[in-house]
């Protein structure tokens, strides 16, 4: 019998059992035709042989051994084959079933290796990333130091500027506030002693008739509209004067109309102008400052009070010995003012000579006229023409020879 073609152990049953029918049915139909009971005991031993092929019986009697007939040997004879066969189909099984054993262990093992690879590179990976935050991180962290630094050096920069401010403009404010203050003693004494003068000169009022007699002379028309600043019959002009001065420094309007100062006023401007007014009496020279664009600012005041209190009477004569002073003064007068350059010209609001001839011809002709002549004189040579000095206002800046005293605020 080939065992080759069988693929388990049922099918080799089933093989079996087909040929001890066949066995039986040789015993059965027996030539003899009798029905012993020697032949039944065989049958039942055939067919217990047939059912059990693979177990061996180590009790049987060796007489029932000896007693059996050819065909029962024959029987034995095939089974004896028939078992080894099936043991070693079983080995061979069983080294099949080690081998797909040790070949699932092998794959678990490369499983296991290959978990244990991943699990690895994952903990390589998750560190990676950890020490990439951790540079973005230390990065941010620097940036934003940085920031802070940069923040704190400006911050240090802002008070700094601020504290320059405050001591270059303050602190010379505070200055000079007490050095307003001391002025405004000194005028107020003095404006004193002139109140008192001009009442004593009062008791015996001069006689207007030499001013008369002078037909030829138009002063005599013009002499009631002559401003007086330090006369007690002005006092409202005085203190609209002084009131304005205080608008223009404490607050300067950029945007306002025409003839009117539009540029910032620092006190020691005002101190210019205020000595121009009340010590002065609107007629002389005052210490000139640092620059021409200073000088020209106290200019501009004087002019914008003036067109205050007189509106279009005023008239500006400015006298200046170099085509490059007329040229600055009029840029100048245009930007502090804010009047353009239709308000220039000898029948305008601001008329430029370079020689004195001229503008006493203007000059003259204004006073006629009933207007109001300013003369401003910008020389470079302290001269200056007595024939100018005969206007009822004029203005001169003179080289500050002497050390300004102490003033402050003036009200």
């Amino acid at each position: 019998m080939n065992f080759e073609n069988f693929e388990d152990d049922d099918d080799i049953w089933e093989k079996q059992n087909q040929e001890g029918d066949g066995s039986r049915f040789n015993i059965e139909t027996n030539p003899t035709g009798e029905d012993s009971p020697h032949q039944a005991s065989q049958e039942t031993s055939l067919s217990q042989e047939n059912l059990l092929p693979q177990q061996e019986n180590p009790d049987v009697d060796t007489n029932t051994i000896a007693t059996e007939t050819p065909q029962q040997k024959n029987t034995a004879s095939e089974n004896i084959p028939l078992t080894e066969k099936s043991a070693s189909f079983q080995e061979k099984k069983w080294e099949d079933i080690q081998l797909d054993k040790e070949s699932i262990l092998a794959e678990i093992n490369d499983l296991i290796s290959r978990k244990n690879e991943l699990i690895r590179q994952q903990e390589e990976i998750s560190k990676a990333i950890g020490k990439i935050v951790e540079n973005g991180l230390a990065e941010l962290e620097n940036k934003r130091r940085n920031l802070e630094i940069a923040i704190e050096k400006l911050e240090r920069r802002k008070e700094k500027i601020e504290q320059e401010i405050k001591r270059n403009f303050l602190g010379i404010s505070q200055e000079l506030a007490i050095r307003l203050q001391g002025f405004k003693d000194y005028l107020i004494g003095s404006l004193q002693e002139l109140v008192a003068a001009a009442e004593e000169i009062n008791l015996s009022p001069p006689s207007p008739t030499p001013v008369e007699v002078k037909p030829t002379s138009p002063t005599a028309t013009v002499t009631p509209a002559t401003p007086q600043f330090v006369e007690k019959a002005f006092r409202e002009e005085t203190r609209q004067i002084r009131r304005l001065l205080d608008q223009y420094r404490t607050k300067p309007d950029y945007y306002g109309p025409p003839w009117q100062l539009r540029r910032t006023f620092e006190p020691l401007q005002a101190e210019r102008v205020a000595t121009w007014f009340f010590s002065l009496g609107g007629r002389g020279a005052v210490p000139s400052l640092s620059t021409r664009l200073q000088n020209i600012l106290v200019a501009s005041a004087i002019i914008s009070i003036l067109y205050h209190l007189y509106g279009d009477r005023v008239r500006v004569l400015l006298l200046a010995d170099t085509p490059e002073k007329l040229g600055e003064w009029r840029r100048g007068l245009q930007d502090c003012l804010g009047i353009s350059r239709s308000d220039f010209g000898p029948n305008r609001g601001v008329a430029l000579f370079e020689t004195t001839d001229a503008l006493l011809q203007r000059g003259d002709r204004l006073v006629a006229e009933n207007y109001l002549p300013l003369v401003i004189m910008d020389l470079s040579d302290d001269k200056v023409s007595l024939s100018l000095l005969k206007y009822p206002l004029w203005l001169a800046f003179a080289p500050d020879t002497r050390q300004s005293p102490p003033v402050s605020n003036w009200t």
